[in-house]
C-alpha cells in the first residue's frame, strides 16, 4: 500500500485532532461554564464556527472525488443522520448532516464548468433564501413546525446550555459548494473559508441584535464567496459580458 501524499498526511492528522476536540465539546458542552448572551455569541463566532467549518476546510481535497462516490457518500450520510436522529443521538447526527450536505455540494460542483456559473448562483440564491425565510416555506416550518426545522438543521450549542444557534441544511450545502468552487477554479480557498465562516457568525449576531427568530444566511454567505475573490471572478466574467453585448 502506498503512502499518503505529503500534503494530505498532516491535513488528515489535523482533521482527526480537530474532530476529536469538537466531539468532546459537543458531548460535554452542557456541563461547561455558562456565558452571558454576547459572550456566548463571541464563543460561537470566534471558536465553535471556525472549529466546525474547519473540518470542511481540512476535507477540501475530497472535492476531487468522483461524482458517483460523492453521491453515494451523501446517501450514506443522510441515512446515518436519520438513524442517529431517531435514536436520540442528535449531536452525532449533526455531523452526519454536515458530511451529507458537504458531499452533495461537492457533487454539484462537478457540474459547474466555469466560475461564472457559481457567480450566477451566488447572485440569485440570496433572493430565493430571503423570500423563503420571510414569507415562504422556511418561515412556515420555523413558526409552525419547529421540530421539523430542528431535524433539518445543524446546531451550534452554547456552553452551559442545552440549545444553541441553528443553521439550515441548504446553508451547509452552499458553504461546501462555494468553498469547493474556490479550490476548483483556483481562487482563494483559505480566505473564502474565513469569509464564509465569518458571514455565518455575522448572521447570528445580526439576528441577536434585531431580536428576530431567524435570518436568511445565504445573503451574507454569498458575499463571503464573492468578496475575497472579486478581482479573480471579474477577470473570469468580464470577457463573457463583453461578448454578450
Amino acid at each position: 500500500m502506498g503512502r499518503a501524499p505529503p500534503v494530505l498526511a498532516p491535513r488528515a492528522g489535523a482533521f482527526v485532532a480537530l474532530a476529536a476536540a469538537v466531539g468532546v465539546y459537543y458531548g460535554t458542552h452542557q456541563w461547561w461554564f455558562a456565558l452571558s448572551l454576547w459572550w456566548a455569541i463571541a464563543w460561537l463566532c470566534l471558536v465553535l464556527l471556525p472549529a466546525v467549518f474547519g473540518l470542511v476546510y481540512l476535507a477540501l481535497p475530497l472535492w476531487r472525488s468522483p461524482t458517483l462516490w460523492l453521491f453515494c457518500a451523501a446517501l450514506g450520510f443522510i441515512a446515518l443522520a436519520i438513524v442517529l436522529q431517531a435514536a436520540g443521538a442528535g449531536p452525532v447526527a449533526n455531523f452526519a448532516k454536515l458530511a451529507a450536505m458537504t458531499s452533495i455540494g461537492w457533487c454539484f460542483l462537478h457540474f459547474f464548468e466555469e466560475a461564472s456559473w457559481v457567480v450566477l448562483v451566488a447572485v440569485i440564491v440570496p433572493w430565493v433564501d430571503s423570500y423563503s425565510v420571510w414569507r415562504g416555506p422556511t418561515k412556515t416550518i420555523v413558526t409552525e413546525k419547529p421540530e421539523v426545522f430542528s431535524a433539518l438543521s445543524f446546531t451550534f450549542p452554547v456552553p452551559g446550555q442545552e440549545g444553541g444557534a441553528k443553521l439550515g441544511m441548504p446553508d451547509l450545502l452552499f458553504f461546501a459548494l462555494f468553498l469547493g468552487a474556490s479550490a476548483r477554479f483556483r481562487l482563494r480557498p483559505f480566505w473564502t473559508w474565513l469569509c464564509l465562516t465569518a458571514s455565518i457568525g455575522g448572521t447570528i449576531a445580526l439576528a441577536t441584535v434585531w431580536d428576530v427568530n431567524g435570518l436568511p444566511a445565504l445573503p451574507l454567505l454569498c458575499l463571503g464567496f464573492l468578496l475575497p475573490n472579486a478581482d479573480l471572478l471579474w477577470r473570469e466574467v468580464r470577457p463573457k459580458l463583453s461578448r454578450s453585448r
